[in-house]
């Protein structure tokens, strides 16, 4: 097998990508807009791939537009010091749902309750 292969298994649906995704939010706490790149790939990829794989999609959808939106709200709320809190929180809620999905995903189970506002 080639490299061009192996490479190209990450952009296909399917596990490789669900972690490729779950990768580029984790990078994105380093690197500013891979999370971007990330949903993205989820968006493009949804609906075609096997169902425990599509749970991971819209696992991460949710995870990208729940922490976007509480990520804004903390950033406003930094004016009234308690938004550093609650951006210390929506950080680790984040990373504890990627790490989540990332064992699923390497085990190729689906998420359990992909809609869930938590883990």
């Amino acid at each position: 097998m080639d490299q061009q292969s192996d490479v190209s298994g990450y952009m296909e649906p399917g596990g490789k990508n669900a972690t490729l995704i779950y990768i580029l939010y984790l990078a994105n706490i380093i690197v500013p807009f891979t999370a971007i790149v990330g949903v993205i790939f989820a968006y493009l990829n949804r609906g075609k791939g096997s169902a425990w794989v599509d749970s991971h999609y819209t696992y991460q959808i949710r995870t990208f537009w729940i922490g976007l939106l509480f990520g804004i709200v903390s950033g406003l709320l930094t004016l009234i010091l308690i938004g550093f809190l609650m951006l210390i929180a929506v950080l680790i809620w984040m990373i504890v749902r990627c790490i989540k999905g990332l064992q699923l995903a390497g085990r190729n189970e689906p998420v359990p309750n992909p809609e869930t506002w938590m883990f």
